[in-house]
């Protein structure tokens, strides 16, 4: 049976990072969506940016656990 791996502080800092990225290009989408006025695009785009905004701020409140637990 596999063990489930920890989740390290640079670990954590790497998903942080590509949830960043996603949620920027993902920003940059919807500004070319609401620049040509399709609706339908924007809100395609903004449906998809909640999960990204909802995974960067769990990773950031992992990260601060670890931070008031070192300390």
């Amino acid at each position: 049976m596999p063990r489930k791996p920890a989740n390290s502080k640079i670990g954590l800092l790497l998903s942080l990072g590509s949830s960043a990225l996603a949620v920027v290009r993902t920003v940059k989408q919807m500004r070319r969506a609401r620049g040509t006025q399709d609706k339908l695009t924007t809100a395609n785009t903004l449906a998809g940016l909640m999960p990204l905004v909802t995974s960067a701020l769990i990773i950031l409140r992992r990260l601060r656990g670890r931070s008031r637990h070192a300390g």
